[in-house]
């Protein structure tokens, strides 16, 4: 039988061991960070002030972009803390919070993508009926039943992984808490519950993603027939990076989470980490704002009354 041990730390895996490359990966994710936290608190700024943007769309856009916000919040500070002081160490209070709040982002985010794809299939293909299905009422329920699925999903899958003994190390391969890289050092036959748990919901990952094809086709379905070259071009532009985004998200988050965990720290295995877990809430606000007229209207008005604020101020002042 295996010799446990009650294990208070994990050690995580660093980005290298020279202290230039670590700066490095200091700078970059601090650029990263730094980026997603502007573009997703610009766009929540931007629904909340103007009341032009308050439509389930934007309502919807201003979820996902706290969401974003949680989810690179959780796991990117650490790391570049983790580099900056030449560590690798998490607690074990600061690993279930840091599995618990990543899962929770992430499970909720990913219902938003399907939540916000529903929305765009509704305004195009039956817009008559849109105000009826999308009412505020439909809205605010829908949005409290994606984060309340998104707090019993993680505390399910957080409570199973923690509640298994670890024997056989404390090193995680991974540079943030990762649920199959934990399991890897549990010395329980239980694991393999969890391991099926993470697999159905890979599946039921892949169903919301079925959906959200689906949902497209209609909607390039319905836009093929839009007679304006331009309104095709503006629908397809915004969809498609939609789709590149989810489908990176599902495709490379699905094998992380259901491939065998190698027993030696693997760059693809890290390059995959990063890519769902950093590269979409980056992404996100140029996807869905940055390039949305309304939204770059808003931001403006904004930072024009800012301006008139401070001048206003300054003239007060003097």
């Amino acid at each position: 039988m295996p010799n446990c041990t009650t294990v208070t730390e994990f050690l995580l895996l660093g980005f290298s061991d020279t202290r230039q490359l670590q700066i490095l990966h200091f700078v970059i994710f601090l650029a990263a960070y730094l980026a997603a936290l502007v573009g997703n608190l610009l766009v929540i700024t931007a629904v909340t002030t103007d009341h032009r943007l308050h439509s389930p769309m934007y309502y919807f856009l201003a979820n996902l972009s706290i969401l974003d916000l949680g989810s690179i919040s959780v796991i990117v500070p650490k790391s570049m803390a983790n580099s900056l002081l030449n560590t690798r160490t998490i607690s074990y209070a600061g690993c279930v919070s840091q599995l618990f709040l990543f899962f929770l982002f992430s499970s909720a985010d990913f219902s938003f993508h399907t939540i916000m794809a529903y929305d765009r299939y509704v305004i195009i293909c039956k817009p008559l009926h849109y105000e009826i299905i999308m009412n505020r009422r439909a809205c605010v329920q829908i949005a409290a039943s994606a984060w309340a699925a998104g707090v019993m999903y993680s505390a399910l899958h957080t409570g199973k992984t923690f509640s298994l003994p670890f024997c056989h190390s404390n090193i995680i391969n991974q540079f943030f808490c990762e649920i199959p890289q934990l399991l890897k050092l549990s010395c329980s036959d239980t694991y393999r519950r969890e391991l099926a748990a993470l697999a159905f919901s890979v599946f039921l990952a892949l169903g919301c993603f079925v959906f959200i094809i689906v949902s497209y086709v209609q909607i390039f379905t319905a836009v093929w027939r839009i007679p304006s070259e331009q309104g095709r071009q503006k629908a397809f532009s915004t969809c498609i990076p939609h789709l590149i985004v989810v489908s990176l998200f599902v495709s490379i988050g699905g094998i992380a989470y259901t491939k065998p965990v190698s027993d030696s720290p693997s760059p693809l295995d890290l390059l995959a980490a990063v890519l769902y877990s950093v590269v979409p809430p980056l992404m996100n606000p140029v996807i869905y704002s940055m390039r949305n007229k309304e939204i770059q209207v808003a931001l403006w008005k904004l930072l024009h009354r800012l301006i008139c604020s401070k001048n206003s101020l300054s003239i007060f002042l003097s």
